[in-house]
């Protein structure tokens, strides 16, 4: 796996850098730059595939290789941040909504326990500007983990799966939902934070923001990870409706398959609100208590006849 990861570094030395306030965009992608690219896709959609769905570790360590310099490799061609690769169907790929940059992840299953992470964030310019991230998240552990500053060579391994922009004092955050596998028993979901400095992508940012509770006083976090049961389904994301990040809050109870105990949902939510350029924390969002369990509408004792066509 580290020759993973060093290849993915490898593989991009042909890239150029430069900051992105100063990076042309890319331009129109040529039809004969297209067709190759297509061409091209249907082989990375196999290698893709195979990461995610073959059987042996062998095969998907091999795939995953090949994966790796294949797409480096079409990704040199100019101007290639025009082409989707829509059908990398193993392969999360997320675009900001300014479009400054996209940012490619996928899992590799080692086994019951163990995942490994692979990425990249490509810039929106003609030339290549890629910086390949590097999975570290097996040394990551302890309270430091909600708080450290990381850099692409030292990542938070995820697959993300949405991404948000927010406005900051300090200019845009881009808010990057993911899934980590984890463990067998035990699964994680991330907020991450990724920001440029000096062009350069930095992930963690002091945005979530948590009021003084007692004798706590108020402090923030760089990210936020939610640990839970491998049984359990958890809810963590952007909610259009109420223009907030949602997520359940967790409990701890007794594991049928571990000692320490694990943290599955309580039917509650917590959630973060946009508010003086922050994420304000909000402890529990209010429910609404129902008399009787919601009905499809409309009610059948409403309608004006009943299914006979008679009138009620």
């Amino acid at each position: 796996m580290r020759q993973l990861a060093a290849l993915l570094i490898l593989m991009s030395v042909g890239a150029t850098w430069a900051p992105t306030l100063f990076a042309q965009r890319a331009g129109k992608l040529p039809a004969a730059a297209a067709e190759k690219l297509n061409t091209a896709e249907d082989t990375l959609a196999v290698l893709a595939y195979a990461v995610v769905n073959d059987s042996t570790p062998e095969n998907r360590f091999a795939a995953c290789r090949s994966l790796i310099t294949g797409l480096v490799r079409n990704l040199k061609t100019p101007n290639s941040f025009r082409y989707p690769f829509s059908r990398l169907k193993s392969v999360s790929i997320q675009y900001p909504a300014d479009s400054s940059f996209r940012i490619f992840t996928w899992q590799l299953y080692v086994d019951e326990n163990e995942y490994r992470y692979y990425g990249a964030i490509q810039m929106n310019s003609g030339e290549l500007q890629l910086f390949p991230l590097i999975d570290r998240s097996h040394e990551m552990e302890g309270a430091d983990l909600e708080q450290a500053n990381l850099t692409p060579d030292r990542w938070y391994g995820a697959v993300y799966y949405n991404l948000r922009e927010s406005r900051t004092a300090n200019g845009p955050v881009y808010l990057l939902f993911g899934f980590d596998g984890f463990k067998f028993f035990r699964k994680r979901k991330i907020i991450d934070v990724l920001r440029f400095q000096e062009g350069k992508p930095i992930f963690g940012a002091p945005v979530f923001a948590h009021p003084a509770v007692g004798r706590r006083p108020p402090y923030t976090k760089n990210r936020v990870v939610l640990e839970y049961s491998a049984d359990a389904s958890v809810r963590c994301n952007y909610d259009e409706a109420l223009k907030m990040i949602v997520f359940d809050h967790l409990m701890e109870m007794a594991s049928p398959y571990e000692k320490d105990p694990v943290r599955v949902p309580d039917g509650t939510y917590e959630a973060y609100e946009w508010k003086d350029r922050a994420w304000q924390y909000i402890e529990q969002l209010p429910t609404e208590a129902l008399d009787a369990a919601p009905t499809p509408n409309p009610i059948l004792k409403d309608r004006p006849k009943d299914i006979l066509g008679r009138q009620n």
